[in-house]
């Protein structure tokens, strides 16, 4: 099973997530993986910190060259959409084999494949083609994760209204709760809950230690086995 997680944004808690859920399902004893394709704003002298880095560390492995290539074989320095820090680089992201390394995966995964977009659900990759692009050529399941700052309630229904209009499953929606916030985590919850028809929204808090056992990502990996 692969699942992708994608967000309303930049910086809006897609890795936090991720990683909180791989260590969930390990504590667990679930066979999972997870796989960050493609990366800007990586810095090489720091792999551990960086976003394969983080994914790597919940999957109890190390930051080296050898697990950050198995994991994250797009990766860019500049910290900016990927098709213009490709080009800074005179490089491309070849779609097609970027599909085809998200498919190996997930057919060589013996348990769930977690795969984290980069940027937000519109960023683009090439020319062409957006993540949203991305996740409708798998055709595998969402999970968005959205923030709690001010202006999350026009960025998150957006979000759903065009992953529905692209008849993709939409597994959950995770708030993970901003540094600024606008309304309380609650009330974030609760406002786009009241939009999101049969969609469940969660609500998890920043916290500064291990999130994994908090009930959020409980609940979150409670969710995956009602999928098809």
């Amino acid at each position: 099973m692969a699942i992708f997680v994608t967000g309303t944004g930049t910086d809006v808690g897609k890795t936090f997530v991720a990683a909180a859920l791989v260590r969930h399902l390990r504590n667990a004893g679930q066979a999972v993986d997870a796989i960050k394709p493609v990366v800007s704003g990586f810095d090489p002298a720091a792999p551990a910190v960086s976003d394969p880095g983080v994914l790597l560390a919940a999957l109890g492995k190390s930051a080296t060259i050898e697990e950050i290539d198995r994991i994250s074989p797009w990766r860019f320095a500049a910290p900016m959409s990927p098709d213009l820090a490709a080009i800074r680089e005179g490089r491309s992201i070849d779609f097609n084999a970027l599909l085809a390394f998200c498919r190996k995966r997930a057919a060589e995964a013996a348990g769930i494949l977690i795969i984290e977009g980069v940027g937000g659900l519109m960023v683009p990759l090439d020319a062409k083609r957006t993540v949203l692009d991305w996740i409708t050529a798998l055709r595998v399941p969402v999970l968005l994760v959205a923030g709690s700052y001010l202006g999350t309630f026009s960025h998150t229904l957006t979000a759903l209204h065009v992953l529905a209009g692209r008849n993709l499953d939409i597994w959950a929606v995770v708030v993970s709760e901003s540094p600024s916030c606008g309304a309380s985590l609650e009330e974030t919850v609760a406002t786009i809950a009241r939009f999101a028809d049969s969609i469940e929204v969660i609500g998890l808090s920043r916290l500064s230690g291990d999130p994994s056992s908090h009930p959020a990502v409980a609940r979150i990996a409670q969710l995956l086995w009602r999928l098809p």
